[in-house]
């Protein structure tokens, strides 16, 4: 078992870590001996601040910022070297014409293969809050022969520029490049970790105050094949620091029948994929909610798991959301972007403000993957302390606490959990704990995964809207 993080603010630290699992009081909850969790990509921890009082209410607006480019008015409102909308039913951005080749060595095969290419740049986006943290999240097809690359360039508020940076360079499958993040990106102002732009001094009164992203599409030379980029775009915000959060007042009563999966009965099965099961809770926490949409991947997706292993799907989402540089499946955007690989389905990475905002897309039919950390005290029934964990949210009690689906359990059994409401929302929603050993970390501060199909009800599409996400 890894040993628990001090803090996000290193790559090693962003990795599965789980704090020493204390024995389970309750019925169902995992034994002391659980194993390590897979600690989604956090944003490093600004420096302490604030008190750990509650807020006396509710902040007036929510310090999150959306935006995401999906139609053919914005592909058309971008830059365009070589790429050209795809018009039709579903709007993209394809290869047109190549803007020319380059070579790139894959860092974890040390293979070099030539590619011809094609970008987007998004317009310059001025944020509703000047943000101490960004992250980008995109959906694409990329058959096999095609890749593609993120990267955003940004503004501070005192007028200076950062470079482009790499959020991501991503394919669905494996076997053209290794999909990865990139570390050691810094202009000593803001950094990258992982798949998070963080100013690195917020305390400094230093912020994002815009940004654009710039899409690279590439392809295997003399080919007509493409990438098809569907969705691309970023959440930029600007969290308080805070170890307790405002109460919210419980609306809706309401479950979703969403599959379950644990990631525990799949450990010691594929280690070369994050330590096998242990480390699975991110793609488990996907796959539950791609399943629950109705998609599923195919036989023939599933012929290279072995036929002994129950819910193969699992072992398939653990392989094709890892991260090769992270060295891990909790990157952010990959497991959104894995949503995506399925027919017709939308996926964002954001920020949610309460428990406000999960109700009001529960009620809608839409479940919430959220990421948290918490020592084993701080949330009953869970028997587990981690430094960050996946799981789904799928409904309320008519008492109104939280119920998950939660893939630390174990048996697909055991998934369902009800984790009382003021517990879980202090966890979800804090910047700022305290780890086993005393020291002040980082919380995720409301960090979530939204999945949804193309053609959302009217429902569902208005709960997105009120949280921000078009």
């Amino acid at each position: 078992m890894n040993s628990p993080a001090a803090s996000w603010n290193s790559p090693a630290s962003r990795r599965t870590v789980l704090a020493t699992a204390l024995a389970a009081a309750g019925a169902g909850a995992l034994s002391a001996a659980a194993p390590a969790l897979a600690a989604a990509p956090a944003a490093p921890a600004a420096p302490f601040t604030r008190s750990g009082a509650p807020a006396a209410h509710h902040r007036a607006a929510t310090p999150v910022d959306n935006r995401f480019w999906s139609s053919a008015s914005d592909w058309r409102g971008g830059t365009a070297n070589g790429t050209k909308v795809l018009s039709g039913s579903r709007s993209g951005l394809v290869i047109a014409t190549p803007a020319g080749s380059t070579d790139y060595t894959d860092p974890h095969t040390g293979r070099t293969s030539s590619w011809e290419y094609a970008t987007w740049t998004s317009p310059v986006h001025r944020s509703k809050v000047p943000a101490t943290e960004a992250i980008a999240s995109w959906n694409a097809d990329t058959p096999d022969g095609t890749w593609i690359q993120t990267e955003l360039r940004g503004t501070y508020s005192d007028g200076g520029a950062t470079p482009w940076y790499v959020m991501g360079r991503w394919a669905s499958g494996d076997g053209d490049i290794r999909r990865t993040s990139v570390d050691d990106q810094s202009d000593d102002r803001s950094s990258v970790w992982t798949d998070t732009f963080a100013v690195d001094d917020p305390a400094s009164g230093l912020r994002l105050a815009s940004y654009q992203l710039r899409l690279t599409l590439h392809r295997k030379p003399g080919t007509t094949l493409t990438p098809t980029v569907r969705r691309v775009g970023a959440m930029a915000s600007d969290i308080p620091d805070r170890f307790t959060v405002p109460a919210a007042a419980h609306q809706v009563a309401r479950e979703l029948n969403v599959p379950r999966y644990s990631q525990n009965t799949h450990v010691g099965q594929y280690p070369e994929y994050d330590n096998g099961g242990e480390a699975w809770c991110s793609p488990t926490s996907s796959q539950m909610i791609i399943e629950y949409w109705g998609r599923k991947p195919t036989a023939d997706d599933l012929a290279w798991v072995n036929p002994a292993f129950a819910d193969p799907q699992v072992c398939h989402a653990a392989r094709y959301t890892f991260d090769h540089q992270y060295d891990g499946c909790g990157n952010w955007p990959f497991n959104a972007a894995y949503a995506t690989t399925y027919k017709d389905m939308n996926a964002v990475v954001t920020r949610l403000g309460s428990l406000t905002d999960v109700e009001r897309l529960i009620r809608a039919g839409i479940p919430v993957i959220t990421s948290q950390s918490f020592l084993a005290s701080e949330l009953t029934g869970a028997g587990y302390g981690t430094s960050g964990h996946l799981m789904t949210v799928i409904g309320f009690t008519a008492a109104g606490d939280v119920i998950a689906n939660d893939p630390a359990s174990p048996s697909n059994e055991a998934v369902r959990r009800i984790y009382k409401r003021r517990e879980w929302e202090n966890i979800w929603l804090r910047t700022k704990r305290y780890n086993a050993s005393g020291t002040v970390v980082s919380g995720t501060g409301g960090v979530c995964y939204l999945y949804w199909p193309v053609e959302p009800t009217s429902a569902q599409r208005k709960a997105l809207e009120a949280v921000g996400v078009r």
